[in-house]
């Protein structure tokens, strides 16, 4: 069989999965029914973890340079600046990327593409994928080209990276239960000038009308959110940006010169209840979509595309066997129910109506929250909150072990000490640290097994981050550690390894 992977959909989640494999050497075909890269900027949000991860696709530094980071958020009342919030590097010693930022989904969907076509991947545009079969032993697929013509592929695997409307989801027969928020929102991409354009973020809480301002990196262009009136879908698709609500807007002094894009939207929050069957598996809004709150869904997918990845290679290279595949499931369709339910408090209570809602938002909430974030405590838990640098598999079925504060299943912890950093040293596949000196049998067992092995002269900062001296910590390709050992008895490297049917750097087949 030519193919390994079909990736149906070719978002972000998509692209991100097609970059890993092409990686990790799997064959796959992506395939997506629009003609290019989105040209809108729906997700603006690129969170810490999502940074980490691309470290390996060597995108970060890329991503950060082109984005915009640093705003301050600011909070106003009736065409008053009731607080200002100093956003900056919360996440301090946390993290290479201790900041939030700014990065619209269009620029980096075409970075993405641009990225894979430097690979020498084809993304198949105005491709519709019709249906599938699970055969067993692979899935068969028919799809239609833009000429009309419709023809068949084979492959071991499908992924479904199709968005909310997802057929592949469908083909799974799974339910994706949820709702939809009563209130209805307008996202406008502008060129605009007026106080507020200046490159930080403006959040206006009037009493009937509701807008936040993001601005780009560039000066002068912004995007504009903000709830609509309309009652009935007919009214939605109508709406032009002249019709939209211009209290906030009139109360801000934003005063517009060109609308790029606009775009009237229901606010769903739905999670699929299983992300996995058989041969094929469903990523990012095709699995979960969430309310705007946080800047999570994108991110979330991406996770997702980075989680699956390396797991569809090592089952098709021959090292683990396929229940490895049946752990994507616990792992990100678990995570996405809490991060849903998560999202969906805040989104609720951001949005309430009522005198009491609009009391909090519009004076209790500003005159809270500049004193709250003047405490070290308060601005951490934010960017623990939002960042996902406290996603963890610690239930998962190949999560084991502990040494010092870090247990299996946790993201690995970021040290940098006189810029040599942990993370420096994290390649897509299976490793290997120790924090002090690792032993000839663990580094001999690391040379027979193939598997890259750092080690760290033992120093206060490891001892703070939570490491135990002289410990091993066995890391997945995606850097969550999989098991955590006080010592380095390398047969119970080996125990772990043999009980959960994985053989990174063999074969299975062999």
């Amino acid at each position: 069989m030519s193919e390994q992977v079909l990736i149906v959909g070719a978002g972000p989640t998509g692209m991100v999965l097609a970059l890993w494999l092409n990686k990790l050497g799997v064959k796959f075909r992506i395939l997506d029914r629009a003609p290019g890269p989105g040209t809108t900027s729906r997700a603006m949000a690129v969170q810490a973890r999502t940074l980490e991860l691309y470290q390996q696709l060597d995108l970060s530094e890329t991503v950060v340079k082109q984005g915009k980071l640093g705003m301050a958020n600011n909070f106003w009342a009736g065409g008053v600046k009731k607080a200002t919030v100093e956003l900056g590097e919360l996440g301090k010693g946390l993290t290479p990327y201790p900041y939030m930022l700014v990065f619209p989904q269009d620029r980096h969907e075409k970075l993405l593409a641009d990225r894979l076509a430097a690979a020498g991947v084809t993304i198949e545009r105005n491709v519709e994928v019709l249906s599938y079969q699970d055969l067993g032993t692979h899935i068969s697929a028919v799809y239609r080209e833009v000429s009309g013509e419709q023809k068949t592929i084979d492959a071991q695997y499908i992924v479904g990276c199709d968005g909310a409307h997802s057929l592949v989801r469908k083909g799974l027969g799974v339910d994706f239960p949820g709702g939809t928020y009563d209130k209805v929102f307008y996202v406008a991409d502008v060129e605009a000038s007026g106080p507020v354009i200046d490159g930080n973020m403006h959040i206006d809480f009037e009493k009937s009308d509701f807008m936040m301002v993001m601005n780009y990196a560039e000066p002068g262009l912004a995007r504009l959110i903000g709830t609509v009136k309309a009652a009935d879908d007919a009214d939605l698709k109508a709406m032009r940006f002249e019709d939209v609500s211009q209290g906030a807007m009139k109360s801000l002094k934003i005063d517009v010169h060109k609308v790029n894009w606009f775009s009237v939207y229901r606010v769903h929050h739905r999670v699929a209840s299983t992300f996995h069957k058989g041969r094929a598996f469903i990523a990012g809004d095709a699995g979960h979509i969430h309310s705007p709150a946080g800047g999570q869904g994108m991110n979330t997918g991406i996770g997702d595309s980075i989680n699956l990845a390396w797991k569809l290679a090592a089952v098709l290279h021959g090292e683990a066997t396929e229940a490895l595949l049946d752990t994507y499931d616990p792992e990100r369709q678990t995570f996405a129910t809490k991060l849903v339910h998560t999202t969906d408090k805040l989104f609720t209570l951001a949005t309430a109506e009522g005198g009491f809602a609009n009391f909090f938002r519009a004076d209790l909430f500003p005159a809270i929250i500049p004193l709250a974030m003047g405490v070290d405590f308060t601005k951490s838990f934010l960017f623990h909150a939002i960042s996902q640098i406290d996603l963890n598999y610690r239930e998962s079925p190949i999560s084991a072990g502990s040494a010092g504060k870090v247990k299996g299943g946790e993201r690995l912890p970021w040290v940098s000490i006189d810029g040599r950093s942990n993370f420096d040293y994290l390649p897509m596949t299976w490793n290997v640290q120790v924090y002090g000196s690792a032993s000839p049998a663990l580094t001999d067992w690391c040379k027979r097994k193939s598997l890259p092995l750092a080690t760290f002269p033992w120093g206060q900062e490891y001892d703070d981050a939570g490491f135990k001296k002289d410990a091993v910590y066995l890391l997945r390709p995606d850097t969550y550690v999989a098991f955590a050992s006080k010592d380095q008895a390398v047969e119970k490297l080996d125990q772990f390894l043999e009980s959960k049917g994985l053989m990174p750097g063999g074969s299975l087949k062999s």
